[in-house]
């Protein structure tokens, strides 16, 4: 069987990010390096700034696919979106702020033949925490993990990296079924790999603290956890299965 060629779809979310979005010319100028990028798209959730207007003046100067919303519906729901409209033979979530260097892709490209999803962590030894969160910060992003891994019988390192890429049989099986429109989305997707059998691979990754974090603190929390118990619960009435149906069936 011939060796399958890789072409990936970058997926990123943005809300409210006029003073970051011109960290997508990073983005541009790696693409026209590295042929295997087969398309950027942004997927602006509802954003009140002027976000929307930079995307448009960017998208006159580089090839790059929009999806906007007036409505802010959560980072879950805007990556559904972009992950659900990607080409490539696998599509990877990236963070404008980019946390997780743009470098990190040509690792990333030679271990994705070996597994269906791969995702970054921040735990691994090898990984290099170049900044580091506030104390309290990574003392919740534990516990989450740990309580992530208890509760769903998910055991990855690091469900909260946003350095995240699926085959796109992966993809479109596992964000059709998606319901969780905010924080617990990766736990969520992480969840439903494993329920349907697609294997998960780490690679440590370089990461950076980016201290304007859209996440709000303790009431992001409280709704995280939340979250994970909502995803037992459609798990036990079938939401997943029923979900799946009804997306194919539009």
């Amino acid at each position: 069987m011939p060796k399958q060629k890789i072409s990936l779809s970058l997926v990123i979310p943005v809300f409210n990010e006029a003073s970051r979005i011109h960290k997508l010319n990073e983005v541009f100028t790696y693409t026209k390096k590295h042929k295997s990028i087969k398309e950027v798209i942004v997927v602006d959730d509802g954003s009140k700034d002027n976000t929307r207007r930079l995307l448009f003046e960017l998208k006159n100067k580089h090839a790059i696919k929009i999806i906007s919303y007036s409505k802010n519906k959560g980072k879950g729901f805007a990556i559904k979106k972009g992950m659900l409209a990607a080409k490539g033979t696998h599509a990877l979530f990236i963070d404008v702020d980019l946390s997780t260097p743009l470098s990190t892709i040509g690792t990333l490209i030679k271990v994705m033949p070996g597994f269906d999803i791969i995702i970054g962590t921040r735990k691994n030894k090898m990984a290099k925490v170049e900044q580091r969160q506030p104390i309290i910060r990574e003392v919740m992003g534990r516990g989450f993990t740990l309580l992530s891994q208890i509760l769903l019988g998910v055991h990855v390192t690091d469900f909260t990296c946003g350095f995240k890429c699926f085959s796109i049989k992966s993809a479109r099986e596992i964000f059709s079924r998606q319901t969780i429109e905010r924080w617990s989305f990766d736990s969520e997707a992480l969840f439903l790999a494993k329920k349907y059998n697609y294997s998960v691979g780490e690679i440590p990754v370089v990461w950076r603290n980016d201290p304007n974090t859209k996440v709000r603190f303790p009431q992001d929390v409280v709704i995280s956890i939340l979250e994970l118990l909502k995803i037992i619960m459609n798990d036990k009435t079938d939401v997943y299965k029923n979900n799946h149906l009804r997306t194919h069936n539009r």
